[in-house]
């Protein structure tokens, strides 16, 4: 009966048996064992709005259903608007701040120029060999005797040279409709007969142009005769201007006085220290005022236009080259300081016997670099090489790479752009062919199949002045006697139609308020978990804790199902039996090898009789670890679980 167990008296305090683990001990890390006790923990223990409905209404499917579908539907939407702001942030979107500042200014640095090339000493008979042939040529296609005209030197000889290679011709064939300014040959290296009882109209004027080998030839046409006698002579000009050993001017030729009568700057007048010259192929002599080389940068404090630059420019055209350029005055620019004066590209022409007044704004523009844009700072990782050795911007690239195109295409370089190291300027004594080549080339450049619009990116920052001009005529008909009467004393000017010859700018900044167009992230990181937030906050009503759970219920999920795939496999693979090899690791194992709280049970009290012999010849496969049990105490002591292995009554 209970409590009637008899106690043998012993020499001293019985030894008690080690604890036997039970279930419920608890490990260092536990996982649940079904997705339902996963689940039904989660929805009981999160933070999470809407969960708990899940568990509370398990006996009411409906509700349950209804929840549940709910719940997933919240959860959907809530990770769509997620998607939307990821989508958002990863286009990198800007806005743009417009700030208006107000300080003194520096002044940009003007460029001016005669718009007139120089007949160089060095090339005047070649130049005037080009005239007589001109001359020659434009009373063969228009029976006009230019003599008067065009060629103001007298004649040493009336006997002309070994003709032009390219003449100008007169082309009866319309252009194809699809070319506009070029008209292919129906032969390869045939010249077309002229025809001169031809309607005018119908005339096409042009130059041929074949390759290296003669093999593929086309004309280089133009509906205006005046454009085709201008291109041409401009052609032949090129030539015979890289023949020059040195493009810049003679210090005779460099001389202020001659095309600038007067200079003054905030009132002071300008010296040598405060400009710089080079020579342009088609705008002649040039001046830029305030460079990076001047001593003193000018800083404007005050508005107006006595605060800024004025200019009294000389516009008479003497011994300069009618053919080129048909147009008189003067042509200005305004531009930063460490940037090179692209005359073709920005500035316009003054006229003579007028007063230019402009007027400047300053406007900047800051870009966002990396992903946001696609500019960049210096030009360091755009492809093309800065042949101007000056302030990256986006013309210099541009120009750099049909420089470096025209190189490699046709073994010579432009002589309106730098020229690379090593090279040359193109001469078709030197270069036969590379009028074909250019022209070509031009084509493809203006098309952009060069690359180079896309190769040379923009700037992330960007200073521009926006010019406005207003004009008057200059001096009037009440001083003009006394002005010029000064300019013939002072400047040696001389000319009969005395308004003609001379010109007045102004350039000022119209307010010292300058604007700045700045970009910044319209989505920061900080705003995108802010509205990353929101909107959990919107679907869930829950915190950042929240999204934990959510991260620890599918930290569980994996490893669950992790878990049971293992259990899947080893039960499939490994549990079966190890064959042969196993059952001698077994065999050869020692019983205290084996943990000591597990021994296996026997099946009678009286198997397996006591002894160290043991059966060498084992050859069973490997025991059955279930039946493995705490094993009883050892001799002497009061075990507890003796009622397991009951002893045999002596």
């Amino acid at each position: 009966m209970k409590g009637d167990k008899r106690e043998e008296p012993g020499p001293g305090p019985e030894p008690t048996a080690p604890p036997l683990p039970t279930e419920e001990e608890e490990a260092l890390l536990e996982f649940h064992r079904s997705y339902r006790e996963l689940f039904q923990f989660f929805c009981n223990n999160t933070t999470i709005h809407g969960a708990i409905r899940l568990v509370c209404s398990q006996h009411n499917r409906m509700k349950t259903a209804f929840w549940a579908v709910l719940w997933l539907c919240t959860f959907g939407m809530m990770y769509w608007q997620f998607g939307l702001l990821f989508e958002e942030y990863f286009s990198y979107p800007v806005s743009l701040n417009i700030n208006l500042n107000s300080d003194k200014l520096v002044f940009p640095a003007v460029t001016i120029c005669t718009l007139n090339p120089y007949r160089y000493k060095e090339i005047k008979e070649e130049l005037e060999e080009l005239d007589r042939i001109t001359e020659q040529t434009l009373f063969d296609l228009y029976k006009y005797n230019s003599s008067n005209t065009l060629v103001a030197h007298a004649r040493l000889r009336r006997d002309l040279r070994e003709p032009l290679p390219h003449p100008l011709q007169r082309l009866t064939v319309p252009a194809p409709p699809h070319s506009a300014r070029r008209v292919r040959s129906a032969t390869s290296s045939s010249v077309r007969d002229n025809n001169p009882q031809v309607n005018r109209k119908d005339w096409k004027i042009g130059f041929q142009l074949c390759n290296q080998n003669k093999s593929d030839c086309f004309y280089q046409t133009y509906s205006s005769g005046v454009d085709a006698v201008r291109e041409w002579y401009r052609f032949h000009y090129i030539n015979i201007l890289s023949r020059r050993r040195d493009t810049s001017p003679s210090l005779e030729e460099d001389a202020l006085g001659k095309f600038i009568f007067a200079c003054r700057f905030n009132q002071v007048s300008c010296n040598e220290a405060n400009y710089s010259h080079f020579h342009h192929p088609i705008y002649g002599n040039c001046y830029t005022f305030n460079d990076k080389n001047s001593s003193n940068l000018w800083m404007s404090s005050m508005p107006g236009v006595n605060n800024g630059l004025s200019l009294t420019l000389r516009t008479e055209q003497n011994d300069f080259i009618p053919l080129l350029s048909t147009v008189t005055g003067a042509r200005v620019m305004a531009h930063g300081q460490d940037e090179p004066a692209f005359m073709d590209d920005g500035g316009f022409n003054l006229r003579p016997g007028v007063e230019s007044s402009i007027s400047m704004s300053k406007e900047a523009v800051d870009r966002l670099g990396g992903d946001y844009s696609d500019c960049t700072k210096n030009g360091s990782e755009v492809p093309v090489k800065n042949l101007y050795g000056s302030k990256y911007t986006q013309q210099v690239c541009i120009h750099s790479c049909f420089q470096q195109n025209m190189v490699k295409e046709c073994g010579c370089a432009y002589i309106f752009y730098p020229l690379p190291p090593g090279m040359e300027f193109c001469d078709y004594r030197k270069h036969n062919s590379w009028g074909y080549c250019y022209y070509k080339l031009q084509d493809a450049f203006s098309s952009d199949r060069l690359g180079c619009f896309t190769k040379c990116r923009k700037p992330c920052s960007v200073t521009t002045y926006k010019l406005s001009a207003g004009y008057s005529r200059w001096p009037s008909v009440t001083s003009q006697d006394w002005v010029f009467q000064m300019l013939s004393r002072q400047n040696n000017y001389t000319i009969e139609n005395k308004r003609n010859g001379v010109a007045k700018v102004n350039i000022f900044f119209k307010e010292l308020n300058y604007k700045t167009n700045s970009e910044s992230p319209s989505v920061t990181m900080v705003t995108l978990l802010s509205n990353l937030g929101s909107q959990w906050s919107l679907w869930f009503g829950s915190s950042v804790l929240s999204v934990v759970e959510m991260a620890e219920l599918i930290f569980d999920l994996l490893v669950i199902t992790f878990l049971m795939l293992l259990r899947r496999f080893r039960s499939r693979y490994w549990s079966p039996g190890r064959g042969g090899r196993g059952a001698q690791e077994v065999a050869s194992t020692p019983p205290s090898s084996l943990p000591s709280r597990f021994c296996p049970h026997p099946a009678s009290p009286s198997s397996s009789p006591p002894g160290p012999a043991a059966n060498p010849a084992l050859s069973a496969p490997p025991p059955a670890y279930a039946t493995l049990g705490p094993c009883p105490a050892p001799s002497g002591s009061a075990a507890a679980g003796s009622s397991a292995h009951p002893l045999a009554a002596p």
